[in-house]
């Protein structure tokens, strides 16, 4: 089975992690570590971020 490509960066996985307390596991065990209540409060942050990213644009145009 093919793997995914990843739709966040690296970058950005490791600061929400850093953001949500869970990073250190990261470090350890790499990301298949990680809780699946991690993977999606990760996701639902990420889906904030960009939430706010956009109403802001709108707001500047």
């Amino acid at each position: 089975m093919a793997r995914r490509r990843s739709i966040m960066s690296e970058h950005l996985k490791e600061e929400i992690a850093k953001e949500l307390g869970f990073y250190d596991v990261v470090q350890r065990e790499g990301w298949g570590g990680i809780k699946s209540r991690d993977a999606g409060n990760m996701v639902k942050h990420a889906i904030q971020m960009a939430e706010r990213g956009m109403a802001e644009k709108r707001n500047n145009s």
